[in-house]
């Protein structure tokens, strides 16, 4: 997942993508456990893509929570 793509989102938006990567990994972890998961490297790239994620949120969280205190 592209981070512009990412910046685009709401953060609510970005709060499901949140949970559902969330979901995704612990899935991924499951099935490399049992042996099931045909590609490891699959668990890599969705850990990355949650970073990405959870930083742009936080940013936008950042300049929400700053945004009030430089306007007064």
């Amino acid at each position: 997942m592209k981070p512009s793509k990412i910046r685009d989102q709401s953060v609510q938006e970005l709060e499901n993508e949140r949970t559902r990567l969330e979901e995704q990994i612990f899935k991924l972890r499951f099935q490399n456990a049992v042996g099931q998961l045909d590609n490891p490297l699959k668990i890599r790239t969705v850990r990355r893509d949650l970073a990405r994620v959870r930083t742009i949120m936080n940013e936008k969280l950042r300049a929400q929570a700053s945004a009030p205190a430089t306007e007064g």
